[in-house]
């Protein structure tokens, strides 16, 4: 299997809130369009330092990550982010890798939104059987 990437929207969470409260206009919630590597070894969303920045994300605590290689390290946590895409939507906090490393979307934010990754396309897409909402158990 290749590597696979998806086009996704990231939204400032805490700036959809204010924007819903009517204490910020629409046009002025922070977002940002990217392509980011799918990745179900990783656990969760992954942005770099300077999407953290562009979008005004604060820090919330820090948190181990053990990388490929075995080494563990440590890594600033921001949120909330809301990602889209069509028919879709979730919230989630993020890790923050150093510089402007590749955005990688993890399997917890893949499996709140329904997603399946399809090898033979190399591609990831929303559930087929349930195209138009997200369906989560609940047992």
């Amino acid at each position: 299997m290749g590597l696979i990437h998806i086009d996704l929207e990231l939204i400032n969470g805490g700036d959809l809130v204010l924007a819903r409260r009517g204490k910020l206009r629409e046009d002025e919630v922070r977002k940002l369009n990217v392509t980011a590597l799918v990745d179900s070894g990783a656990y969760m969303l992954a942005i770099n330092e300077n999407i953290q920045q562009q979008l005004g994300l604060e820090k919330i605590e820090e948190r181990l990550a053990e990388l490929a290689d075995g080494t563990t390290r440590t890594y600033d946590v921001v949120g909330p982010i809301e990602i889209r895409i069509p028919h879709r939507r979730c919230m989630v906090d993020a890790m923050v890798l150093p510089g402007d490393t590749e955005v990688l979307l993890g399997a917890i934010p893949m499996e709140d939104m329904d997603l399946v990754i399809d090898p033979k396309a190399q591609r990831v897409m929303v559930n087929p059987s349930m195209p138009y909402i997200s369906k989560k158990p609940l047992k």
